[in-house]
């Protein structure tokens, strides 16, 4: 009796019961459900999703804790797979990997969630005021913008015919103000738009055309937009080590790249690096708005003292949202840290299942699933005939900072931009410490037309003498270590000078200073056009026998090192270009 009030409350198709528990694997009997369709799982109804079907047996991965669960229990097959709803007020909100508000939550529950609890993703309180934008009697297909709400400062949110309706004549379109779950439109087919509506988080939301990445995603952070640049609808991937800074450098990319809606998942990640986010982030001004920051973010908190296996739908669930608001025409960014905790949620899953291990112990279907996710990265034209694109940072946490293991290699074979973190780097506190040798970016030639027509005709040509002036610093640095420096001729020692003030100068930047924290690419073009000044009027006075130590010891040198931390930057650069001038001048070299 008790089996079937539980059933009716969770509207079930099908009961079953608990055959086995390993974890948070559970085998069930006596269901017939699809794959990747919701379960749920013992008296206290927890929440699980069929990873496998062997014969009679059911075999579902639970997203919260199973201690106490045991066989015998009830299983409830909902027919339905994973869906997340989409609509008015996920922009500012915090959910745990299966959209629960985390807020909400805590209201009610205190700092712990207790199991087995339910609540919608979005709020059924709040009032929203709508917009139409059609007609009645207009034709409307899938992904067609019916009307508007304003859900940030900044950001309109567009009510979309969802992409799995039919679509046809409006019947009747409403003005007013509706909760998420009224409706807004009815269509001739039957169809009715709401506020909202829901998607399943494994199924990639449908476009009308991928385009290509020809625009960059503009971070702020000289040595991405410079050396490595990602485009909009691009991928990258950030491994390195304990403390190479991967979280600050994706917290960083979140603050203050131009991407109109960022999507940030803590996969696994420690708490105190989600709370450094959400205590920082309220307080932070968007540079390109001046609205607050957390205006445009959605977080999805699922850190390790998480459910292992809820991390699998926390990126999933992040994906979709960026997805959405793709459709509407934004260009979203969505940063993952740390895939490798997914991917270790993968291998305890594997394990439990009996899977035949690959490298390291992770699946052999790891690859296959990572790509699967970034593939659904891209810039496209939405089925309303917008332009927009999800960019995905990926955060990778190899063990002991070793690249060679499976999840990095996994990674790099899909992704096109690879910003390698180095504990070199880190030990000598360059931050961010991005290997310039190492890293690369297969986006750098389509960009270049843009960065030509939007900064500066030369930046391709300072691009390509920076990246060789350092790789010339590193075959030169193998002499030095052999023969001493002394050894160098003149030119190549100014050569070393110069890769040191592009590393000092313009590579090193200060996420926590308040100007250096953000560089845009004028700025960035400035900085490295007045390095190169100095480099072409350093090699004129050597040539002229004048000695390098007496080019490195010019003050206008040590100035153009404090440039970058000038709130007037431009008029502080100016008066350093022309003390500059100067002083070649009275080496006579200008």
């Amino acid at each position: 009796m008790a089996m079937k009030s539980v059933a009716k409350d969770a509207g079930a198709k099908a009961v079953g019961e608990i055959f086995r528990v390993a974890g948070p694997v559970v085998t069930a009997t006596g269901l017939r459900p699809r794959m990747y369709d919701v379960q749920f799982v013992g008296g206290e109804q927890l929440m699980g999703e069929v990873i496998q079907i062997k014969g009679d047996k059911t075999i579902i991965q639970v997203y919260e804790d199973t201690s106490g669960v045991k066989p015998g229990e009830p299983v409830l097959d909902t027919g339905a797979p994973l869906v997340v709803e989409l609509g008015p007020g996920l922009l500012g909100s915090i959910y745990d990997g299966v959209q629960r508000p985390l807020p909400v939550l805590q209201k009610v529950m205190g700092d712990f969630i207790l199991r087995g609890v339910k609540s919608p993703g979005l709020t059924r309180e709040k009032a929203w005021k709508f917009v139409p934008k059609v007609k009645a009697g207009q034709a409307v297909g899938p992904g067609d913008v019916v009307g508007s709400v304003q859900e940030a400062k900044n950001v309109e949110h567009r009510i979309m015919v969802p992409p799995n309706f039919r679509g046809g004549k409006v019947a009747e379109v409403r003005d007013g103000t509706f909760k998420v779950d009224e409706v807004v439109a009815r269509l001739d087919s039957g169809e009715q738009v709401k506020l909202h509506q829901t998607w399943p988080v494994r199924k990639p939301r449908p476009v009308k055309e991928r385009l290509m990445p020809t625009v960059p995603l503009i971070t702020g952070q000289r040595v991405l937009d410079f050396l490595f640049p990602i485009a909009k609808g691009g991928t990258a991937a950030i491994p390195g080590g304990f403390g190479t800074g991967k979280t600050v450098t994706e917290q960083q990319l979140s603050k203050w790249c131009d991407a109109q809606v960022v999507i940030y998942i803590g996969c696994g990640e420690r708490g105190n690096e989600m709370t450094e986010v959400l205590s920082t982030f309220p307080k932070l001004e968007d540079p390109y708005t001046g609205a607050p920051l957390m205006d445009r973010m959605s977080l999805i908190a699922n850190t390790s003292n998480m459910p292992v296996a809820a991390r699998e739908a926390s990126v999933y669930t992040g994906m979709t949202l960026a997805e959405y608001y793709r459709d509407m025409g934004y260009n979203v960014a969505l940063m993952a840290d740390s895939t490798s905790r997914w991917a270790e949620a993968m291998r305890e899953i594997s394990s439990r299942l009996e899977e035949m291990p690959g490298e390291e112990g992770f699946p052999a279907y790891l690859s296959a699933r990572l790509s699967e996710f970034y593939e659904r990265a891209g810039r496209a034209k939405t089925l309303a005939g917008l332009e927009g694109s999800v960019s995905v940072v990926g955060a990778v946490s190899p063990s002991g900072g070793d690249f060679s293991e499976p999840v990095t290699q996994g990674t790099l074979r899909i992704v096109k931009v690879f910003w390698a973190l180095d504990t070199a780097l880190r030990a000598r506190r360059h931050f961010p410490a991005i290997n310039w040798l190492t890293s690369y970016s297969l986006y750098s030639q389509i960009l270049e037309d843009w960065f030509r027509k939007n900064v500066n005709e030369e930046w391709p040509r300072l691009r390509a003498w920076a990246q060789r002036t350092l790789q010339e610093e590193a075959e030169l640095e193998e002499i030095v270590r052999l023969v001493g420096a002394d050894a160098l001729p003149p030119d190549q020692a100014l050569t070393l000078e110069v890769a040191r003030m592009i590393r000092e100068i313009f590579l090193q930047q200060n996420a926590y200073h308040p100007v250096d924290t953000f560089c845009p690419p004028a700025r960035q073009f400035k900085l490295i056009d007045a390095i190169k000044k100095y480099s072409d009027l350093g090699q004129k006075a050597v040539k002229l026998d004048v000695p390098v130590k007496d080019v490195a010891g010019l003050k206008s040198r040590e100035l153009l090192t404090r440039v970058k931390y000038e709130a007037e930057f431009d008029k502080e650069l100016e008066k350093t270009l022309a003390q500059m001038d100067e002083e070649f001048k009275k080496l006579g070299a200008a």
